[in-house]
């Protein structure tokens, strides 16, 4: 199995090459179908991450440290119980959005258990969710405000509408769709490479295709 440079401390290794346990879970590069029937293709190119020591001690943005989007439980697929692990490129990027929304609210952003990244082989994957692509997150606090209301979740859905207008939240609500405790951010759903492997039309190599939530 080879690895490329990264621009974090992380090697970034190709998934087609990862073990057959690995590969069985992430399908690196696969074509999934959303509850549309639109297909999208998964992420191939991973950072590895070799301990949780590792994750604590590497920041994706400057107010983020990676272990914040990797906390899963037992429905994670068993191979991802430990180390190594697997995330894909892009959960840098979401990194880097929500460092603007803690800087500006000054306090503490929780993430879910499994509010972040989480694999195709999780028990509770049964869409084309953008948390298989890194790039989206559930948080159900800010500071000492628990997101488990119509007022928290639309106060702080306002100010992350004005702070990334990029970025989609998901509505307060009890129909599909809608959340009733935690405030769900995503900026859709990219495939990223290392930059050597160039640009490829199917995603499978440069920044690739990006697709906007809905």
């Amino acid at each position: 199995m080879s690895s490329m440079n990264a621009p974090l401390d992380l090697p970034v290794v190709d998934g087609r090459e990862l073990p057959d346990d690995y590969r069985n879970v992430l399908h690196p590069g696969e074509i999934i179908s959303d509850r549309a029937g639109v297909r999208h293709r998964l992420p191939r190119y991973f950072y590895q991450i070799e301990s949780w020591q590792k994750a604590r001690e590497t920041n994706l943005a400057s107010t983020f440290g990676l272990y914040e989007f990797i906390n899963t439980d037992l429905r994670e697929a068993r191979v991802l119980h430990g180390f190594p692990r697997y995330v894909p490129l892009a959960i840098a990027h979401m990194a880097t959005h929500l460092s603007v929304f803690r800087q500006h609210v000054g306090t503490y952003v929780h993430i879910a258990a499994n509010g972040g990244y989480r694999s195709p082989g999780h028990a509770r994957t049964d869409d084309a969710t953008p948390h298989l692509w890194g790039t989206a997150v559930n948080i159900y606090r800010v500071g000492d405000d628990f997101l488990d209301s119509p007022e928290t979740i639309g106060r702080y859905t306002e100010l992350i509408k004005r702070l990334l207008p990029g970025v989609w939240v998901r509505p307060f609500g009890f129909d599909v769709g809608g959340t009733v405790d935690h405030l769900h951010v995503d900026l859709g759903r990219f495939v990223l490479a290392p930059r050597e492997k160039g640009t490829c039309a199917d995603g499978s190599g440069g920044s690739a295709e990006h697709e906007p939530s809905g």
